[in-house]
């Protein structure tokens, strides 16, 4: 029993690995996908595909027999979609197609320190001395980032402030899906949301999809979109929180910190993203900041 508990984590720790490569390389194909489509096209066919899967894999698990959910679930529910999917899903899209993959990687790893500070602000969670050092110097490392791509034009600073908001509307979503989640497992509540924001979805980006020429698209180019919607966003997430199980959040949440060197190979790869000296530098400290905040010390819990 021992060698299958740890042949599992030894699989779970392969497979998170090759998440994170496939995540890290996902903003680069986002990104030469949009070159053919906008963002709001590619989001319309995000919410046609995704949803479809969510679909199937309801089926698959529970036949027509699905989970029923309370009054307060079900608004809860509703709270995750427009969180999750009409916020952070639209605007994350947006910033990776006004900035870079390198930038919106270390924006995400990010999430955590802004996840922390919720939970600070809503009482519910108090920081230590080394807390607040790590959240400072990871504050100094994102300035000193910025600076570095203020020559770059507007649109590449407005890029990363949308990238900031996509972060900030997940940050959330994590706090209030957190007693969901517990209770009724990863799965149905992203099945569940992202059947429920189809129907805001297609309102919101319909203009773009109908007007989109899809015909464009190299053969190339659709594999990747396919890859990003279906592999990277949806069977992606299902496989994360297999691992999250499997390892405990603890020894895979220092595993981000790998998405920002796997983003920016990927960028330089397949984008030609540069790196200028202050540009890593800020992006170490940045880094090494968020990586106080989360494991310099156990918050204490009221």
């Amino acid at each position: 029993m021992i060698r299958t508990g740890g042949s599992k984590q030894s699989q779970a720790l392969v497979v998170a690995v090759l998440l994170l490569t496939v995540w890290g390389t996902n903003f680069s194909i986002i990104k030469l996908v949009m070159s053919y489509t906008s963002p709001g096209g590619f989001l319309f066919a995000r919410y046609i595909v995704t949803p479809l899967c969510a679909l199937l894999l309801l089926v698959a698990v529970y036949g027509l027999h699905w989970p029923r959910l309370s009054k307060k679930e079900w608004k809860t529910l509703v709270w995750l979609t427009l969180l999750g999917h009409i916020l952070h899903v639209t605007f994350m899209n947006w910033g990776i197609y006004f900035s870079s993959p390198f930038s919106t990687a270390l924006i995400i790893a990010c999430g955590p320190l802004m996840t922390l500070v919720i939970l600070v602000v809503g009482q519910r969670e108090r920081l230590s001395i080394l807390q607040i050092v790590g959240a400072f110097m990871a504050c100094m490392g994102i300035i000193v980032f910025l600076l570095d791509k203020i020559n770059l034009g507007w649109q590449t600073g407005f890029g990363d402030s949308v990238l900031f908001l996509g972060t900030l509307f997940f940050s959330l979503h994590t706090v209030a899906a957190r007693d969901i989640i517990n209770n009724r497992g990863s799965m149905l509540v992203m099945a569940y949301t992202t059947l429920m924001a189809f129907p805001p979805m297609m309102v919101l980006t319909g203009f773009w999809g109908l007007s989109a020429d899809w015909s464009s698209l190299t053969p190339i180019a659709t594999l990747g979109l396919g890859w990003a919607m279906i592999v990277s966003s949806f069977a992606g997430w299902i496989l994360w929180g297999w691992v999250n199980r499997l390892l405990g959040v603890a020894r895979t949440a220092p595993l981000m910190y790998l998405l920002p060197p796997i983003a920016g190979v990927a960028g330089w790869w397949m984008t030609g993203e540069t790196f200028s000296p202050l540009k890593l530098a800020g992006s170490a400290a940045a880094l090494a900041g968020v990586a106080l905040v989360q494991f310099g010390s156990t918050p204490h819990r009221n």
